[in-house]
């Protein structure tokens, strides 16, 4: 089965959106591997991002750099959290589209 790799969604995510489409916050791309921010924070390049957050009552993933950062960095770094937030915003791409080519489906 190679090529396959199963990630664990939330069942209450949104579905993924088609390629170029704003982010809706399906997660599929952070759960299947980190961005390069991601692989800082997260200390690895496959797996799901440590950096994912889950938000319950909108239903939906965001990036902990944007909206955990304090979180993200632990309480010796939240003093850089400013700067994280600032950074990520650009460096993940945020608001620029799903870049993600994968197509997952759901069991």
């Amino acid at each position: 089965m190679s090529g396959h790799q199963v990630i664990h969604i939330h069942p209450a995510a949104p579905a993924q959106p088609a390629e170029g489409a704003p982010c809706n916050g399906c997660g599929v791309c952070c759960l299947a591997e980190p961005c390069p921010l991601g692989q800082v924070i997260s200390r690895r390049r496959t797996g799901a991002c440590a950096a994912l957050r889950w938000d319950g009552a909108q239903h939906l993933y965001r990036c902990g750099a944007l909206s955990d950062a304090a979180g993200v960095l632990g309480p010796r770094w939240a003093w850089l959290a400013p700067l994280l937030r600032r950074l990520a915003r650009r460096w993940i791409a945020a608001g620029q589209g799903c870049d993600a080519s994968l197509r997952g489906e759901r069991v």
